[in-house]
């Protein structure tokens, strides 16, 4: 798939998650196999944009390309403001946000609460699209809510404005993430464009990866909640669409090093102090399928420094490659 100058090989790309999608797990994902990893939402608000959270979603320093940036807001000078900004600080690709649910989101009107106003997304769009030199993409869910399933009307809107790449998140902005993705609404979206359309929602092995493909005819896939604690499946899921074959889980010495990776990264990027809380949620993905793991947590959350929190990992990873229960009465 190709959005503006940029291939996206493969077609599979980590979804923008707020809280998640940090520079430290987006160049893990990019090792692991995943085409084109979205940053966090960003703001369209200048008056944030040098708080110390800003600076580290918008920090792109060693990241490879190409650079995608998720920004956020409700104005149109506003956001293509943000968007000149945030090319001029290394972004490559520029994603709109008109899929996040939250509601401190969609309480300002910004994410999916723009689609019920489809004249003020045309503005928006229009407006990021004329500001930058590079591609600018959208994210957005199949409606507002059932009664409101108004994805192929934006969609439309969306290519007319110039927006290179369409994601649909097959969902309404009513269900949140509960319920089953449904992927009829995409389907139509992509029979109907002609620019690249990817499908988000409940891929969660490479199964339901070449499934969704089949059922969409998407270009490509975003991968979001499956990737976290398993940034491997980017590598399972290309392996498998290309070869109709499983690739075997990663080996616990492999898991257990790719961990302790992260959590350095992490402790870099951020600081001790809080790279290590950063971490705490990560090693509990990580660990979630693992034997043991409400111990573990129990114990790896007390860690106060990087040091310890890094011992108590290998300890823990180390035993289960060993093949004997690990010991978690240790102190943090």
């Amino acid at each position: 798939m190709r959005i503006g100058v940029h291939t996206i090989a493969p077609g599979l790309i980590l979804a923008p998650m707020a809280g998640v999608t940090d520079k430290p797990f987006r160049q893990l994902c990019k090792r692991l196999g995943a085409g084109l990893a979205v940053s966090e939402m960003t703001s369209g608000d200048p008056r944030l944009w040098h708080t110390q959270k800003s600076l580290h979603r918008m920090d792109h320093v060693g990241e490879p390309a190409p650079v995608s940036v998720q920004i956020a807001g409700t104005e149109p000078r506003v956001l293509a403001d943000a968007a000149r900004y945030n090319v001029d600080h290394g972004a490559q690709i520029i994603d709109i946000n008109m899929g996040c649910p939250a509601k401190k989101v969609c309480n300002a009107w910004a994410g999916s609460a723009l689609m019920r106003d489809e004249a003020l997304v045309a503005r928006i769009l229009e407006a990021v699209v004329a500001a930058v030199d590079v591609p600018v993409t959208l994210k957005i869910r199949t409606g507002w809510d059932a009664r409101n399933r108004n994805g192929l009307r934006i969609a439309r809107i969306a290519e007319s404005a110039g927006i290179a790449a369409l994601a649909v998140h097959g969902r309404t902005r009513d269900q949140q993430y509960t319920g089953a993705a449904e992927y009829e609404t995409i389907a139509a979206i992509k029979s109907a464009l002609g620019i690249p359309v990817m499908a988000n929602g409940d891929i969660d092995s490479p199964q339901k990866a070449a499934f969704v493909l089949q059922a969409t005819g998407a270009d490509a896939l975003l991968v979001g909640r499956a990737a976290q604690g398993r940034p491997w499946i980017f590598r399972e899921i290309a392996h498998f669409l290309a070869t109709g074959t499983v690739l075997p889980p990663p080996a616990l010495n492999e898991v257990r090093d790719i961990l302790l990776g992260h959590l350095q990264a992490l402790h870099a990027f951020y600081g001790e102090y809080q790279g290590v809380r950063i971490a705490r949620k990560h090693l509990g993905w990580y660990a979630k399928d693992r034997p043991e793991n409400a111990a573990f947590r129990a114990v790896v959350n007390r860690a106060e420094s990087a040091d310890a929190q890094l011992r108590l990992t290998r300890d823990y990873f180390d035993a289960l490659v060993a093949g004997v229960a690990p010991g978690l009465s240790a102190a943090a």
